[in-house]
């Protein structure tokens, strides 16, 4: 598998791109990776990197990321937050991956099962977990008069809250939101199953 070079991101399109990650869930279903030389990728990226993808997820233990899309290294940049909430740190990396790095693609990726999501709609309060689960209940709000027993909301919720994370990028980054409208990028959203590890794309 080649590394990642300045050349191959700038012909890559915001489709390809997208390509290139679904092509790489298909293969982890399958066990299947693609070759490559971890330590010849080290050496190649020690002077520069070259990512076509930024991806926000959940640190949940059961989602690495470069794993789950079998990636190698240079290829993506990996944020991770519980919930994979939206605050402007995240997205000053967001930007900086795109507009400066050069990525593609933002991929804002939840996951079913997810322990932030039903800690929100449980009313967790607990130090410092209290404000990151804050940026979960605008999704809960959205879906509250639909709402039944905490278990099927979870993944309702899950789903609402990757979509208001994507609102949140599109609102508060005008960068982003200016890059995606001139075709530059893609920014996607994602589910992923901890059941199954399929990763599934949809419209935001």
């Amino acid at each position: 598998m080649i590394t990642q070079t300045k050349e191959i991101q700038e012909n890559l399109t915001p489709k390809h791109a997208h390509q290139i990650l679904a092509e790489g869930n298909k293969r982890f279903m399958q066990n299947v990776k693609a070759l490559r030389n971890l330590q010849e990728q080290v050496l190649d990226t020690r002077k520069g990197q070259y990512p076509f993808a930024v991806i926000l997820s959940c640190i949940d233990s059961r989602v690495p990321v470069e794993l789950v899309f079998d990636q190698g290294i240079g290829d993506v940049f990996s944020i991770r937050v519980a919930g994979n909430i939206i605050n402007e740190d995240i997205l000053g990396s967001m930007e900086y991956s795109c507009k400066v790095a050069g990525s593609k693609i933002v991929i804002v990726m939840g996951h079913t099962k997810c322990g932030a999501v039903t800690a929100a709609c449980n009313n967790v309060e607990m130090g410092n977990i209290t404000s990151l689960l804050q940026k979960i209940k605008p999704a809960i709000d959205i879906l509250r008069p639909t709402l039944s027993s905490i278990e099927n909301s979870v993944e309702k919720v899950t789903i609402q809250n990757i979509k208001e994370s994507i609102k949140r990028v599109r609102s508060e980054s005008s960068i982003l939101s200016e890059m995606e409208q001139n075709g530059e990028i893609e920014i996607v959203g994602a589910l992923y199953a901890v059941e199954s590890g399929r990763v599934q794309f949809f419209e935001s």
